[in-house]
């Protein structure tokens, strides 16, 4: 009854926008430090920059993607370039780290004004998971993604943990590499080909296609062509939440290996 090929036996979900509304948080978050990047980079350069766009700059460069890879990303998009800088530079200063440190700043402001909430689709979904006795797995970019899950009421539901603190700690690549999930399949003993990835980041999707996971689950909550995108990037299926998954099989055409996608089309990643 969870939607999903028989051969699967882990289920590796995404943090932001899968198990929590938390992705929303990020977006604007993202957009206040970038907007006041941009205008005093306006300001010092004296060429106007377009603001920071949620529906195209976000999926594009940061959703999904480690704070640092993220910022990179976006910068790199506008053609200006800043030091790396240091883990401890301060949020004022003109550096990646420093960037990253102002948007993380803003999103826990926002996280501890507004609270964090599980979406109810995903409670039942994942529930349904530990009652089929499917190993469960959290994999998240976020360096707070052990807080949030506390904070929403699910860590305990959870057998493992793959966040922005074990990238840094072992070196690990961001999505849309496939080191996070891969790393996390490993911890719960399941190989990639028996494992499903739940993501709604268009990067996260494509990691779950390099790792030759056995399934790959899109999930949609924003609309605007996003679900197109997802099964671009990879994903078996596209559901709008997870509680969809619920009513039985996989859709018609589904493929039972992960190898390709519903469309027909290849499911390499793009």
């Amino acid at each position: 009854m969870l939607g999903l090929p028989d051969h699967i036996d882990a289920v590796l979900f995404d943090l932001d926008g899968v198990l929590t509304s938390t992705a929303e948080v990020h977006a604007r978050a993202w957009k206040e430090m970038f907007d006041d990047f941009l205008d005093d980079w306006a300001r010092r350069s004296g060429d106007p920059e377009e603001p920071f766009d949620i529906d195209r700059d976000y999926e594009q460069y940061v959703d999904g993607k480690p704070r640092l890879d993220g910022v990179r990303s976006f910068l790199a998009s506008r053609d200006i370039h800043l030091p790396e800088g240091a883990a401890d530079d301060p949020p004022s200063g003109l550096t990646v780290n420093a960037l990253g440190t102002r948007k993380n700043i803003l999103v826990l402001d926002k996280i501890a004004k507004d609270g964090v909430q599980a979406y109810p689709g995903t409670m039942r979904y994942l529930r349904a998971c530990v009652a089929a006795g499917k190993h469960r797995a959290l994999v998240s970019s976020s360096a707070n993604a052990g807080a949030v899950a506390e904070s929403a009421g699910f860590a305990d539901l959870l057998e493992a943990r793959v966040d922005g603190l074990t990238i840094d700690e072992r070196g690990l690549a961001g999505k849309p590499a496939p080191d996070t999930f891969l790393a996390a399949a490993r911890e719960l003993g399941v190989p990639p080909e028996r494992a499903a990835v739940f993501e709604d980041a268009e990067a996260g999707v494509a990691a779950g296609r390099a790792g030759k996971f056995g399934f790959v689950v899109g999930v949609d909550r924003v609309g605007r062509g996003h679900a197109d995108a997802l099964r671009a990037h990879g994903a078996d299926i596209v559901v709008g939440d997870l509680a969809d998954l619920l009513s039985g099989d996989p859709a018609p055409g589904t493929p039972p290996t992960g190898t390709g996608r519903t469309d027909g089309t290849s499911g390499s990643a793009q």
